[in-house]
């Protein structure tokens, strides 16, 4: 029964896949045929239905449809803008400043939106003509935006990391939080320095450095876009609100910005709400699909037999780890994180954790590695978007991607086997005892 229900399970669902059908669609499906055959009829409507209610019945999840909001409103409110001018500050003289701006802002635009697509249409479509202007190779300019959005993810809020919170059974989301910064700063070193040596290669002139006053100007307007991480953050370490307050309290502080900036009218307010709606919506429903998929493979003995098969390989802990995050990227190149987060979760935490990992690390080196699936053919939703934005195509791109890939996956094996580099922030603050 157990082989059959695997066979039925990833057969359907892969079959539902090639055939276009919405992933959300998709689980929900393959969750219901594989039941069929291993749940009574009148326990699997009843189940079925109570199961996609309570994975939406959550407080914290909230937040996610809270911060989507707060990221619609940062990039059409004038904060973009802003902080690409303290990037291309901070980015100095080095070779390809303009590349290294569009990293560090990618990181700012992240550290206050907490989206990889976002940050790569606000960030892409500001920097893409300014380096175009520059002489820079479009689809190498491309290939750095694309690379780079991921840090959004890592570094927070990060709904990814909330929602890994849930479906991991209530890991805390400030230890998440403060996990995610020095991971996150560290994927984009690791593209910033592939982006020089490329820069060096094609001789890309430096960028002249502004006037000491321009400089102080500069800083100065960029300093209320960067207080939100600190006052979002900084409530929710020291207890004064919870994440899901801190995503409320995040649209408002971003709301005031845009107003005050005078970058966004009270008319773009409906498009706005309209896009997160949607936007909020699809991950609810792939949440909700998701409760009655876990609750299948809880039942039929999934997780649990594929657990054995990966510890019948080997009992080594790093040839275990490897497995996974070969595992994970594999999965990353054909499936969205939302939906990857919630299926492996169940499946390869228990196996993490009997290996002695926090599931705090564990965290971290999941949504780090799937967010590299995001810059990868032929799913990579960053890829797609950054390659509209930058008005290139993805075989052009892709011959830089493949250089930028590597060096992610260089930082992945870092952040696997050190985990006091994901666990020292969390630590140090007390957000993980």
């Amino acid at each position: 029964m157990l082989t059959q229900s695997i066979l039925v399970l990833v057969i359907s669902f892969v079959v539902f896949l090639l055939c276009g059908v919405p992933i959300s669609i998709g689980i929900g499906m393959s969750s219901f045929l594989t039941a069929i055959i291993s749940v009574p009829w009148e326990v699997l409507t009843y189940t079925a239905a109570q199961r996609c209610f309570s994975g939406m019945d959550s407080f914290a999840l909230l937040a996610i449809p809270f911060f989507m909001l707060a990221g619609n409103i940062m990039n059409k409110g004038g904060i973009a803008s802003r902080l690409v001018k303290l990037a291309k500050l901070i980015g100095g003289k080095m070779p390809g400043a303009l590349a290294h701006a569009n990293v560090i802002a990618n990181m700012f635009f992240g550290s206050i939106s907490g989206s990889s697509i976002a940050a790569t249409v606000a960030i892409g479509g500001i920097m893409a003509p300014l380096e175009e202007e520059e002489g820079y190779d479009p689809a190498y300019s491309a290939a750095v935006n694309i690379s780079s959005a991921p840090t959004g993810i890592l570094i927070p809020p990060s709904g990814p990391l909330i929602l890994f919170s849930l479906v991991s059974g209530g890991t805390s989301i400030a230890a998440l939080f403060m996990a995610g910064y020095i991971p996150g700063i560290i994927m984009g070193v690791s593209v910033m320095a592939v982006a020089y040596l490329f820069a060096k290669k094609k001789g890309y002139r430096v960028e002249k450095l502004p006037s000491a006053a321009d400089a102080v100007r500069i800083f100065w307007d960029a300093i209320p876009s960067l207080m939100m991480a600190v006052v979002v953050m900084g409530g929710i370490l020291i207890g004064v609100f919870t994440p899901t307050e801190a995503a409320a309290i995040a649209v408002v502080y971003s709301l005031i910005l845009a107003f005050i900036y005078r970058e966004m009218k009270l008319s773009d307010l409906p498009r706005i709400f309209a896009d997160t709606l949607l936007s909020s919506s699809s991950v609810l429903f792939l949440i909700a699909a998701s409760g009655i998929m876990s609750w299948v493979m809880a039942y039929t003995g999934i997780p649990q037999a594929i657990s054995d098969a990966i510890l019948s390989i080997s009992d080594n802990r790093i040839v275990i780890l490897l497995i996974m995050n070969v595992v994970l990227l594999f999965v990353g190149t054909f499936m969205d994180l939302t939906p990857a987060v919630l299926i492996f979760t169940p499946i390869f935490l228990p196996i993490a954790t009997g290996l002695g990992m926090n599931p705090v690390h564990f965290g971290i080196m999941m949504i780090f590695n799937l967010g590299i699936g995001n810059v990868t053919p032929p799913v990579g939703s960053c890829l797609f978007v950054g390659c509209s934005v930058g008005k290139v195509t993805i075989e052009k791109v892709s011959g830089y991607i493949g250089w930028f890939f590597l060096a992610l996956v260089a930082a992945l094996m870092l952040i696997t086997f050190v985990p006091e580099i994901s666990l020292f922030l969390p630590r140090i603050t007390g957000a993980l005892i």
